[in-house]
């Protein structure tokens, strides 16, 4: 009898005060693309009305609120309580990863050293999320990527759908991906597009397509148009760097 392998567990801890509720659904898409997220705790005040939109959603993913209350103006009793659940689960040695879900920096330290034990972190957060929480990630995901507006497979699939708004121009993108073609390049030039993306991951832990308007990183390496692709016998792609033609040439034709 053949039992498939248990995907990774997760425990997922969110900072309210620092995330919209606006996201949860895909939020809990997105991380079931990594693994079960097996814990999902809440962290903050929701004895007011300013985490109602939290409160609404919580029940339908099975978020756990930790109340914290506010006691003293500028003290965030909900920062310290989520830092002591995460090293009290880090130290039970029972998840795989931990999905962290903020814009402050203030959780730097907190990545860093849970990824000291051996274990990933995921960051979900803003786009004006500090680069230093970024970076302390495995990987970062944009949370405006999250959004029901932002792009998706389905709104992909159907081409009369309208364009979702990108976060960055496609062109923003072909610094970072003529980077990693030129750490993998091989002798004629041309690399597997998995490698690349691979590639992209090391280099920036916030890539990701949606960022510049594309579902698939395919895509997006066309939508720049200084790239050439083929794709070979196996099904796979490969792409390199679009030749760059002089101006007299460019001319003649």
């Amino acid at each position: 009898m053949n039992i498939e392998p248990r995907a990774p567990r997760l425990a997922v801890l969110i900072d309210a005060d620092n995330a919209s509720a606006r996201i949860a659904t895909g939020l809990f898409e997105e991380i079931a693309k990594i693994g079960e997220a097996s814990v999902r705790r809440i962290y903050g005040d929701f004895s007011g009305t300013r985490l109602k939109g939290w409160s609404d959603v919580m029940s339908i993913h099975a978020i756990m609120p930790h109340q914290n209350f506010a006691y003293t103006s500028g003290k965030n009793a909900s920062d310290i309580a989520l830092v002591i659940d995460a090293m009290d689960l880090l130290h039970s040695g029972r998840f795989e990863a931990f999905c962290l879900v903020s814009s402050d920096s203030d959780f730097t330290r907190l990545a860093a050293r849970i990824r000291e034990q051996g274990t990933d972190v995921y960051g979900f957060g803003e786009q004006k999320t500090p680069e230093s929480f970024r970076q302390a990630c495995r990987r970062f995901i944009y949370t405006e990527n999250l959004l029901p507006e932002a792009p998706n497979l389905a709104q992909h699939e159907q081409s009369k759908a309208p364009q979702a708004k990108a976060l960055k121009p496609p062109s923003a993108a072909t610094p970072l991906i003529r980077k990693a073609i030129a750490q993998l390049d091989d002798d004629n030039g041309w690399v597997s597009l998995s490698m690349v993306g691979k590639q992209l991951s090391n280099l920036a832990t916030d890539f990701d397509p949606r960022t510049y308007g594309q579902v698939k990183l395919s895509d997006l390496v066309l939508k720049t148009g200084a790239f050439v692709t083929k794709r070979i016998p196996s099904g796979g792609i490969q792409l390199r760097l679009r030749p760059v033609q002089s101006k007299a040439k460019a001319k003649s034709k």
